[in-house]
């Protein structure tokens, strides 16, 4: 409910005000901090906290008893409804403070003891095959295709379990309770790990292995064996089906919706983001959005509003809502409001946020029942303290911290600002909305910078505008879920008008992650976080500063308009990239290669994409590239294709054009897969080919015409094209040629002409053909790389080699993307960070 907070729905009744209740914030960031320390401390460390914690608080609660005859009167109320506490001083709060502590350190050390206790953590250490009887505790996740070197290892499903009896190697069978993590690897869409439901019982067989970490909160990590479906050793509970059932009956309601609105419905209503695409979660990612995929309090407040009206006016006799017009008390609005809550915990999942919301909600409703004043601070604090030693986990949950603190923004800072800006003759509901997204923005960003290592510059803008659309997306969703199992037409029918606003908020995060400033690097960690903190206070006191000097402000505003839409010229003036006459440049990717020919006005012929679409994407809208006629995969490994849908993006693009030999054949169907999505053709490239587009003419010299000339290495398969542009500028790309691929390259073409830039091929690996860099005699040779890499690219044996036949060499991963200019002698290098010495 906290999204009223700073609101006219939770305008409190005047009679209320005064300073915030802040006596359970001490207890609950206690709790909090020991409950997070404790889980990755040694038992010993942990339990000498508990101990001196425990001390501290008898001494404290000894020394501040007073005599009898001393001991102050009873407790008394203000007008003003607030109690006073006479007598109790700081040192009864102190020890209530270290009491919360050793709660918290307690439970979190019972926690983490249970996770290594039993046999599972050592079987994991001895990679042992094993039989595991397990229950599932969540929804199935799908994980994400990911690029290991030039592998592309598929996605599949990760299933958080319980295990309860374990069978050794031996035969030995034990009974436990210890978290386990199930990862399968995909089966397809129809893929029946995917269906499970929370409660399910399971019997698998497969190999451990330890986590990732040693203070994960699971034990281990299960690979179960085989292609087939899960074997299923008991049903889900009633409760679970029945969630499971409205969950399903939402997703059919929404099949008819355009792509993004089918994605996000479900996920803005029950936090259903199974649907929702990669590019679409980083749009959200880029504005600060992602809130709104994870179910929170502002999902609650919507439903408990229509239960019980406006909060500020819960607990008056014009109370609004369905309840008093339904005849309902208040107790008995209370009661109601718990079920609700606590369906919406069970249908939602509890995740993080959704649990701060349900517990700040039944919180809430408990003092509408019992009559007493509502006071929503306390209420977080509660919470959370409450939260915590229930499930110490949520101690290291950054989702948890960011939900709590957004939260907490709402309820202390947002009122202040909108106050503050209603001063300065800022409309009331602008100035409400506009200082709840700059409050919650500015507490969140730290915590967001730690571990995404980026700072979002639309962020604010993007949730004030996505905002509009939140509540009738979310009323109309929420009523096909209700509706879904028992008319589908109707559904369907709420579907799709809530596919208008959630088309929008769509919109909106796309529009805003296409800006080409819409996100700045930041450095990650919790020391870029806490620099990101002091930044953002001096900024709110230069902020505050600001409406003494309109023209400054105006000035400030113009500078971050410009900075977030970044035109080509002027960025060009200011950082020199892109060069205006760039004629080929070599994107900064990572540990890939995707480079770029220039063939006219906003056009580029784009060979391989990297091994991820950002930099693709973005190192082509920096170059202001909107049509690709032509797009040619050398070769079909992942740190050259995975980078493909990136490149798709927005753009119209001609052809793929890919290499005769399909391996790895995964990566090969994938990159058909995700042309025939976006509609474009694929080709391929033929020996001897010859293409002119845009001022450039090139040619395919590899892999060559003949019987058995066709390699069975996919790197020496690369289509290697050599290329002239404008100026008479000749150009060589060998894609990940080998020795073996290189020689070949040479008998084939036993003269091959020098030329003015060379693409090193292999990033530039110690595996070359000397008499080939011999013959080609580059001026200019570049190397993509990714910065410290595994695998030591480029080879400086290689580097040197290059060097002696009089070549430059310049590499991504110390100069960044690298653009050749030019030709003959007005040939140049341009970096993204620079002229190069």
């Amino acid at each position: 409910m906290h999204a009223d907070a700073a609101g006219r729905l939770g305008a409190s009744d005047p009679r209320e005000d005064g300073p915030a209740d802040l006596r359970l914030v001490p207890p609950a960031v206690a709790a909090w901090a020991a409950a997070a320390l404790a889980l990755g401390a040694p038992g010993g460390w942990t339990a000498a906290g508990v101990a001196a914690c425990l001390l501290g608080a008898a001494v404290l609660l000894l020394g501040s008893r007073e005599p009898v005859a001393h001991r102050p009167p009873p407790l008394r109320r203000r007008r003003t409804g607030r109690l006073r506490f006479p007598g109790v001083g700081t040192g009864t709060a102190a020890a209530a403070v270290l009491l919360c502590a050793a709660a918290g350190a307690t439970t979190a050390g019972l926690h983490a003891a249970e996770a290594r206790r039993g046999p599972l953590p050592e079987l994991a250490r001895q990679r042992a095959h094993v039989t595991v009887d397990v229950t599932v505790e969540a929804d199935p996740r799908p994980t994400g295709p990911k690029v290991t070197g030039h592998r592309m290892v598929p996605g599949g499903t990760a299933l958080d379990v319980t295990a309860v009896r374990v069978t050794a190697p031996g035969g030995a069978v034990t009974e436990v309770r210890t978290p386990l993590l199930v990862l399968v690897s995909a089966r397809g869409p129809a893929d029946p790990w995917r269906r499970l439901l929370p409660s399910t019982r399971l019997r698998l067989s497969g190999t451990l292995v330890p986590p990732m970490r040693p203070d994960d909160r699971f034990a281990a990590v299960l690979r179960p064996y085989g292609s087939g479906p899960p074997r299923v050793t008991g049903p889900p509970t009633a409760v679970q089906r029945i969630a499971g059932g409205l969950r399903a009956g939402l997703r059919e309601a929404t099949e008819g919706l355009p792509p993004d609105a089918r994605a996000l419905l479900p996920g803005l209503v029950v936090g259903d983001t199974s649907r929702v695409t990669a590019d679409l979660q980083a749009a959200f990612e880029a504005t600060d959005l992602t809130h709104l995929l994870a179910v929170s309090g502002s999902n609650l407040t919507i439903v408990l509003v229509l239960l019980i009206g406006p909060p500020g006016r819960a607990l008056r006799a014009e109370r609004g809502g369905l309840a008093p017009r339904l005849g309902i008390t208040l107790r008995g609005t209370a009661l109601t409001g718990g079920a609700l809550t606590l369906a919406f915990v069970v249908v939602c999942r509890p995740e993080p946020s959704v649990l701060r919301a349900a517990a700040c909600g039944l919180v809430t409703l408990l003092a509408i029942g019992t009559g007493r004043r509502r006071s929503l601070l306390p209420a977080l604090a509660a919470a959370v303290l409450l939260l915590v030693l229930y499930d110490p986990r949520l101690a290291r949950s950054y989702g948890f911290l960011l939900s709590v603190l957004a939260t907490g923004s709402l309820l202390t800072v947002a009122p202040r600002w909108s106050a503050a800006m209603g001063r300065r003759g800022v409309p009331p509901r602008l100035a409400e909305a506009l200082a709840a997204a700059a409050a919650a923005q500015a507490v969140c960003a730290p915590v967001v910078a730690v571990f995404a290592a980026r700072v979002s510059l639309v962020a604010i803008p993007c949730n004030l505008v996505a905002e509009l659309a939140v509540a009738p997306a979310t009323v109309l969703g929420f009523a096909a879920l209700a509706t879904a199992p028992v008319a589908m037409p109707a559904a369907a029918l709420l579907a799709h008008v809530a596919g208008w606003p959630v088309g929008w908020i769509a919109s909106v995060a796309r529009t805003g992650a296409a800006l080409p400033g819409a996100t700045v690097d930041w450095p990650g960690g919790w020391r870029g976080g806490l620099l990101l903190a002091v930044v953002t206070g001096v900024l709110m006191l230069f902020v505050r500063r600001l409406p003494r000097y309109p023209l400054a402000g105006a000035l400030c505003a113009l500078m971050l308009l410009l900075v977030v839409l970044r035109p080509a010229s002027l960025t060009r003036v200011v950082t020199g990239w892109p060069p205006p006459d760039w004629t080929y440049v070599m994107c900064d990717v990572g540990q890939g290669d995707a480079t770029v020919l220039a063939a006219g006005e906003g056009a580029a012929v784009v060979i391989d994409t990297g091994p991820d679409p950002e930099p693709a994407d973005r190192c082509l809208r920096e170059l202001g590239v909107t049509r690709v006629p032509l797009l040619v995969i050398t070769h079909f490994h992942a740190d050259h294709v995975a980078g493909l849908p990136g490149v798709l993006r927005g753009r119209r693009v001609g052809a793929v054009q890919t290499t005769t030999l399909e391996e790895p054949a995964g990566q090969a169907e994938f990159v058909r897969r995700v042309a025939a999505e976006a509609g474009v053709p694929v080709v391929r490239a033929a020996p001897g080919e010859r293409r002119r587009t845009g001022g450039i003419a090139w040619e395919v010299i590899w892999p060559a015409a003949g019987p058995g000339a066709l390699p069975e290495e996919p790197n020496d398969a690369s289509v290697t094209l050599h290329v002239r542009a404008a100026g008479g500028l000749s150009l060589l790309l060998l894609g990940d040629l080998e020795p073996p691929g290189q020689q070949a390259l040479m008998r084939s073409r036993p003269v091959l002409p020098r030329v003015d830039v060379l693409k090193v091929a292999h990033h530039g690996s110690a595996y070359q053909h000397p008499a080939l860099l011999a013959a080609v005699r580059p001026r200019i040779a570049l190397v993509s790389c990714g910065r410290d890499n595994p695998y030591g690219h480029p080879s400086p044996r290689t580097v040197a080699l290059l060097r002696t036949t009089g070549a430059m060499v310049l590499r991504t991963d110390r100069h960044g993307s690298v653009a050749v200019t030019g030709a003959g002698r007005r040939l140049g290098v341009t970096t993204s960070g620079g002229r190069p010495p």
